[in-house]
């Protein structure tokens, strides 16, 4: 269930973000696509929603200092607002990704439209792609290599697209073990930070990932697995931020990082979580300087 696609050595500790880019939260919110009826027996605050996601969207544009490109809400797209799933954003090159649902793959027009605006190398995956699914909230990308979680909305011919698009880098795969998805384990606190939850699934995926790797990384352990998706950004001002789940989501949690010179900005996101959506998958994150290289 694991191996390492090497394709080649480069090494990036990234130059900070420029853009964000998300999606609103539209009233069919906690529907599934396709299907109409709620998800499972999940109640979720659309009110509630919508308010923290004004939340992230106001810290990502006011505090952090990024350039918000923020995509309408489409009640027929009911899960289009968890955006980190449709591209993969390294560099100058955005990949396009196929969701695993099929109802869920018309949720790309948009964000094509978007990092096309911005100039950016388009890839994408579509029906030629053999039968490859990829969600980008299957993909921790560390700055200097990927790991794609092979799970039930990722392929190994999804990591394989991958690979081939970002040559630069070497992909592996691991398995998720005890989540849904790898980005609801684990995530980069900073360079050269993974913060992982502290599950028994998540320690197994780890050791697959330490074996893999040709690169040291410090750990950090949360005995809560939502507080393990944090979205680490270095800003225009080259600042370094990091939003985080709040003390009353995840109590047992507390200070992620020992760093003092990072910006800590508390992120509510109860709602988008019930349903299985990691802090991370509300956002896509770019550098658009890289576009004039």
């Amino acid at each position: 269930l694991t191996g390492a696609l090497t394709v080649g050595g480069s090494e990036t500790t990234g130059n900070g973000f420029t853009h964000a880019v998300v999606r609103g939260i539209p009233e069919t919110f906690g529907k599934v696509a396709g299907d109409g009826h709620e998800n499972g027996e999940v109640s979720v605050d659309l009110a509630k929603a919508q308010r923290q996601f004004g939340c992230l969207a106001g810290a990502l544009r006011q505090k952090v200092g990024l350039q918000l490109i923020e995509i309408p809400p489409d009640p027929e797209l009911p899960e289009s607002w968890r955006i980190e799933d449709l591209a993969v954003i390294q560099g100058g090159t955005a990949l396009i990704t196929r969701p695993f649902r099929e109802q869920r793959r018309s949720e790309v027009e948009a964000v094509k439209r978007v990092v096309s605006e911005l100039k950016l190398t388009v890839v994408e995956m579509d029906a030629s792609s053999g039968g490859a699914t990829l969600e980008g909230s299957d993909i921790l990308f560390t700055g200097r290599e990927f790991f794609v979680g092979i799970s039930s909305h990722t392929n190994r011919r999804g990591a394989e697209v991958l690979a081939d698009t970002f040559r630069d880098f070497t992909v592996s795969t691991v398995p998720v073990c005890g989540g849904a998805r790898l980005k609801n384990i684990c995530s980069m606190g900073g360079p050269g930070t993974i913060i992982i939850s502290s599950s028994s699934g998540a320690k197994k995926t780890l050791r697959m990932m330490e074996q893999l790797t040709d690169h040291h990384y410090q750990v950090l352990s949360v005995p809560e697995e939502s507080a393990a998706n944090c979205i680490y950004i270095k800003g225009p001002s080259s600042r370094d931020f990091l939003l985080h789940r709040p003390a009353e989501e995840c109590p047992d949690s507390v200070a992620v990082s020992a760093r003092t010179d990072y910006t800590f900005l508390p992120t509510a996101c109860s709602e988008a979580s019930k349903l299985g959506a990691p802090l991370s998958s509300l956002c896509l994150l770019i550098n658009r300087k890289h576009t004039s290289l």
